[in-house]
């Protein structure tokens, strides 16, 4: 058996070193001609090493920590969480200190945001569709204005009311301004499993970022003899008999390559799925796929003349006078991550729409702007920038439109019908954004479904746990967390 996956992220390398590891033929197809990770990759600019968006190595999932210690082992580092969020010429602690919020928020706003929890408990929303609706009913409408509104639209680039109340309920569940305030009262230092995602203030991080971690399994599948092709971008999927039996790659140069398949695991864009598919794909399918939306990312990264700027390993800028959405201190995610430590590397995060104007910016514009801003915020005063890069993200983040579910229902659906041996796993390839461990979780169990297991992928929720009820034939989540990886 030959299985085909399309993507070296996460999910697909993920999948790849479960299905090497039990001696299945694998090979993997990655756009991308030098980086593994997806967007978990690490890139390296002149020794400056900086992650794309920031990724802490937490999961609720024993199975996911596990894999990560065995893989990394010393090279991953216990790190202390120190994020801020930036808003009305202030920095806000965040997960909430109560000394200082209330300091910064003064007398007035405090009172007015305990007044309007309070209205929003007892006479809350009773139709929730927005995210503005799901924020509003657990915060009341001034923290929604103050900690919640100019951030979330700078990341998707619509109102508030054009967002679904789905994405809320998935990246910022369980957390309510009761939760936020305990934490602030008494912060716990240890997670386990009862503790918000958003609350943590301990994580672990590889010592040469997120893409150390890829770059090892990559060599675990090569070593079990699997392959994988980088520079390779998937613009056809040849599909017989409702089966997908051929993959046609095109490289940089515009040479294309066939290869046969007998399973396929996709992690591209359901978007490009879609169009790969061509005529196989049925007109509903077509339509459902080219109305599917994406965020795009891009980072400036600055390297300034300056042994240290702050403690922050992050901070969010809810600012709206600056178009810069969060700023990462790589140093302090970890210090071998800076060849020089008299110097710091700071990457400023800026979400767009591919093709608009801070997109199709020259690199000299975006690093002149990054250092205007990052002026203006008072994080850089005398100090010089050194030098910098820019690294531009298409689709990193699937849009939680009010249509997306139906849409993404209606290829699901008849997707088993035009080619039942593709799987769809990770983040885009499942429209569902999540973080590294659920993908990896999707990845894993895509693998051992072809190993003749039955697990229903969607049924994997954000803190990477398989909820399905699963009879006593099947691997269940037990057994599959007590398991060694490729046993």
């Amino acid at each position: 058996m030959r299985v085909g996956i399309i993507g070296a992220g996460p999910a697909g390398l993920s999948a790849a070193y479960e299905l090497a590891a039990n001696g299945v033929s694998v090979i993997v197809f990655e756009q991308d001609a030098l980086f593994v990770g997806g967007i978990s990759r690490t890139v390296e600019y002149k020794g400056y090493r900086f992650d794309i968006g920031g990724h802490r190595f937490f999961s609720k999932s024993p199975e996911i920590e596990k894999f990560w210690s065995e893989l990394l082992g010393d090279d991953l580092l216990t790190r202390q969480r120190l994020s801020r969020i930036f808003y009305g010429g202030k920095f806000y602690d965040y997960p909430l200190k109560a000394g200082n919020a209330f300091r910064n928020m003064g007398l007035l706003n405090t009172v007015t945001c305990i007044a309007d929890y309070a209205k929003a408990k007892t006479f809350p929303k009773s139709k929730v569709v927005s995210f503005e609706d799901w924020v509003v009913n657990n915060f009341g409408e001034k923290l929604y204005r103050m900690f919640f509104k100019t951030y979330t639209e700078k990341v998707w680039g619509v109102d508030c009311k054009d967002i679904s109340a789905d994405w809320a309920g998935q990246r910022i569940k369980g957390l309510t301004l009761g939760s936020a305030i305990k934490n602030a009262l008494w912060p716990q230092r240890s997670p386990d499993k009862g503790v918000i995602k958003t609350l943590i203030d301990e994580f672990r991080y590889p010592r040469l970022g997120p893409g150390m971690l890829w770059e090892r399994v990559r060599d675990e599948v090569v070593q079990h003899r699997g392959e994988v092709r980088m520079g390779q971008k998937v613009v056809e999927i040849v599909c017989r008999g409702s089966k997908a039996v051929e993959v046609i790659t095109q490289s940089v140069d515009g040479r294309r390559d066939s290869v046969t398949i007998d399973a396929l695991i996709s992690s591209m864009p359901m978007r490009s799925l879609v169009r790969a598919l061509g005529s196989a794909a049925t007109p509903s399918v077509q339509t459902a796929a080219e109305a599917l939306k994406y965020r795009d990312f891009l980072t400036v990264a600055l390297i300034l003349d300056e042994r240290k700027v702050s403690d922050d390993n992050w901070i969010y800028i809810h600012d709206p006078n600056v178009k810069v959405g969060r700023i990462q201190n790589f140093k302090n995610w970890s210090p071998f991550m800076v060849p020089d430590q008299e110097k710091t590397c700071l990457g400023m995060e800026y979400f767009c729409f591919e093709g608009d104007g801070l997109w199709s910016s020259s690199d000299h514009d975006l690093l002149a702007l990054g250092e205007s801003e990052l002026r203006s915020i008072g994080l850089l005063k005398n100090q010089r920038v050194l030098d910098g890069t820019v690294v531009r993200v298409p689709k990193a983040y699937p849009v939680y439109d009010d249509s997306y579910q139906r849409n993404v229902k209606t290829i699901v659906d008849e997707l088993s019908g035009i080619a039942s041996n593709i799987q769809l796993v990770g983040r885009n390839g499942m429209h569902r954004y999540n973080n590294q461990d659920h993908a990896m979780m999707t990845g894993f169990l895509s693998a051992r479904n072809i190993l003749g297991a039955d697990f229903d992928l969607w049924a994997v929720n954000g803190d990477a746990e398989y909820l399905e009820e699963v009879d006593d034939d099947r691997l269940t989540p037990r057994r599959i967390s007590q398991a060694k990886f490729g046993s």
